[in-house]
């Protein structure tokens, strides 16, 4: 029985959604790996004793991340992929081929495929994976928004990764970490505010982390960006810090990319720009308590208001700011 929810009632374009699965019906399973990954044929061995599917995925707008186990060895074809995908066996070996490419991997390799061709993978018996998918032109934009300019062509990523060191390692525990928290209800990682930094962070760091065209220039020398552009983005998160504002949407408000802010900010702010805005909502949620009335407004729906997704790390920053949790400041209006 596959389960599916939303897991936030906030209105977000990017609801994190949230599937469950383990069965031995095949049907079922392909149907949610089409609604989730991509239409696939899955194929079993003539002599294979019994198949088992188990499914953790998460939805986050245009990234999808999940574990997949198979108790039976198992081929997956995908006619032609429309995104780019990143495979991470954690349990077994895996055995894939793409765009003329073959390649073998086991735990300490990820198997990377871009669009635009046909997909075949084998794997063992009892074997566990990782699987990442970012839609094309989301993976693109983000490092478009980082460079500042528009990217022109493919990626051209390698078709494999190495994960037992260096970044590659740093960005599948970020992944790994993702997956871990899909078994809790109330996980961060479902509050909108908090996937939609998170989708930002493994596109970014997934760019970070593997070898393309635009890497050098990703990773080069970073001018810091003019007083007058990083004026426009400290006027729009002071107009309106309730928004959910990303890093790469604060760098388009400003015409500059990522890197270009995030140095402006550092040199002429003295922190980052999403630091910055942490702070303007912790001054309008102080004023909103320091006025509120106890018997009518509660700590929670002031937190929530300014875009504090979790109350125990929302009255621990407004303590180290204003040295008195939220629910005195409440307490003392009244």
């Amino acid at each position: 029985m596959v389960e599916i929810s939303p897991r936030s009632a906030h209105v977000f374009p990017e609801t994190p959604e949230v599937a469950h699965f383990n069965g031995a019906d095949i049907d079922e399973a392909r149907l949610l790996l089409n609604r989730f990954y991509y239409p696939v044929a899955v194929g079993l061995p003539e002599d294979v004793a019994g198949f088992q599917l188990g499914v953790g995925v998460i939805q986050l707008g245009p990234l999808t991340v999940g574990q997949l186990s198979f108790t039976s060895p198992v081929t997956l074809l995908v006619a032609e992929l429309d995104a780019y995908h990143i495979t991470m066996p954690t349990l077994g070996h895996l055995h894939a081929r793409h765009a003329g490419r073959e390649v073998f991997a086991g735990p300490s390799t990820g198997v990377i495929f871009g669009p635009g061709s046909p997909v075949y993978t084998s794997r063992e018996a009892n074997s566990v994976e990782l699987a990442v998918k970012v839609e094309r032109k989301a993976l693109e934009e983000e490092l478009s928004g980082l460079l500042g300019h528009p990217i022109e062509g493919p990626l051209r990523l390698p078709p494999e990764v190495d994960l037992s060191t260096g970044p590659g390692y740093s960005w599948r525990r970020l992944i790994r970490m993702l997956c871990d928290e899909l078994e809790y209800e109330s996980s961060l990682f479902y509050e909108p505010l908090i996937a939609e930094q998170l989708r930002c962070t493994v596109l970014s760091g997934l760019l970070l982390a593997l070898p393309h065209r635009y890497h050098d220039e990703l990773t080069g020398p970073v001018s810091a960006g003019p007083p007058r552009a990083l004026r426009r983005v400290v006027d729009a998160i002071q107009h309106e810090p309730e928004r959910p504002f990303t890093v790469t949407e604060l760098a388009r408000v400003a015409n500059m990319s990522v890197r270009s802010l995030q140095e402006g900010f550092r040199r002429h702010l003295g922190q980052a720009p999403m630091s910055y805005l942490q702070q303007v909502r912790l001054g309008r949620a102080h004023e909103d308590l320091r006025r509120a009335d106890p018997a009518r407004v509660t700590v929670a729906a002031v937190a929530h208001r300014w875009g504090f997704a979790h109350l125990g790390r929302f009255a621990s920053a407004y303590r180290g700011r204003f040295g008195e949790t939220p629910s005195e400041t409440l307490r003392s209006s009244g």
